[in-house]
């Protein structure tokens, strides 16, 4: 990843940029395309294509970037990959950038490691904040509900970490909806309102529209996806089997071999044939598709390469279904 020669972001990035949406009520505005970094960005990926997908996500307008304490391999090496090339890169720009990271899962041994304690939470955003070389994030999320921890001392420690400048926002992520209504309450009691939920969204994982869109709706709360595209299922990858190096070909990792069923194959084929009807890829139109709740500001999207990324952008050129598409992707899903 050397820096062979100074990066000129391409000038017309926001002109013929991805397009932006107002994230819930706030005066935020987050690029319908966010870039994750959960894949692909720790010490054992291409840290050549990783730099490459980074400048080529902000030469078109994507000027959000997703991670957590935990995402790479090693734990903390997407962050410190990332913070490099922030420092090296993008440092100019570090105002036009929304950067946002997580803590909740497990992060180092012990019982401080883990969960959604004080303790915990700060000094996770302590060690990312020195990973990505910043004195702050845009957004800072608590991961997952953490039954353990009392929901007050969870968002108190969000609240103090906006007061104390290290994050301008806060969110949640995951959280059921009953505990989502409650750190809703608490955040605006505390002076610093919760800004968005993180959550999976996908044609095959749709749970989120019947409480947790809603919620955030009615408590002025924007909303992200992740996994749009069911870990790589609503793409071709998986039509003709199972690709070796596919992530449900290895062993660990949350997509396995047996749960890609012939029920499963037969309802990808039959989205794939309507996506080929739409003039778009199944993933393109699984991406596209995510959009037609109005309530979805923004889509997190995990990349392996630049052509992969490029591909999702153009999923963006058509994101408008007729009442029988959706009613039929509906039936599928």
């Amino acid at each position: 990843m050397s820096k062979s020669e100074q990066y000129i972001p391409n000038p017309d990035r926001y002109k013929q940029s991805v397009g932006y949406n107002f994230c819930g009520k706030s005066g935020l505005q987050l690029p319908r395309l966010s870039l994750g970094l959960w894949h692909n960005f720790g010490d054992v990926d291409d840290k050549d294509e990783a730099l490459k997908m980074l400048k080529h996500a902000f030469d078109n307008g994507i000027t959000h970037f997703d991670l957590a304490n935990n995402y790479g391999t090693p734990f903390g090496s997407a962050e410190k990959n990332f913070g490099k090339i922030l420092k090296e890169y993008f440092s100019s720009h570090r105002d036009e950038l929304i950067i946002s990271t997580k803590a909740g899962h497990e992060m180092w041994p012990g019982p401080y490691g883990d969960g959604g304690s004080r303790k915990y939470l700060i000094a996770s955003l302590e060690q990312s904040l020195k990973r990505l070389k910043s004195d702050y994030v845009d957004i800072f999320y608590s991961h997952r509900y953490d039954s353990n921890t009392p929901i007050e001392e969870t968002m108190g420690a969000l609240s103090d970490m906006v007061k104390q400048g290290k994050a301008l926002y806060v969110g949640i992520s995951k959280y059921p909806e009953d505990k989502a209504r409650e750190a809703y309450r608490i955040l605006k009691e505390n002076g610093t309102p919760c800004l968005i939920y993180q959550g999976r969204y996908s044609i095959l994982a749709r749970e989120i529209e019947h409480e947790v869109l809603p919620l955030a709706s009615e408590n002025g709360v924007g909303f992200i996806g992740f996994s749009p595209l069911s870990q790589g299922l609503l793409s071709d990858k998986y039509l003709n089997g199972i690709p070796e190096n596919s992530r449900a070909a290895h062993s660990y990792g949350f997509l396995q071999a047996n749960q890609i069923t012939p029920e499963l194959l037969s309802k990808i084929t039959k989205l794939n044939e309507m996506a080929a009807q739409r003039g778009q890829t199944l993933a393109q139109m699984a991406l596209a598709w995510c959009f037609h709740k109005s309530e979805v500001n923004s889509v997190i999207v995990g990349t392996s390469s630049v052509k992969q990324l490029q591909d999702n952008i153009d999923a963006l050129k058509n994101v408008s279904f007729t009442d029988e598409e959706l009613w039929r992707i509906g039936e599928l899903g």
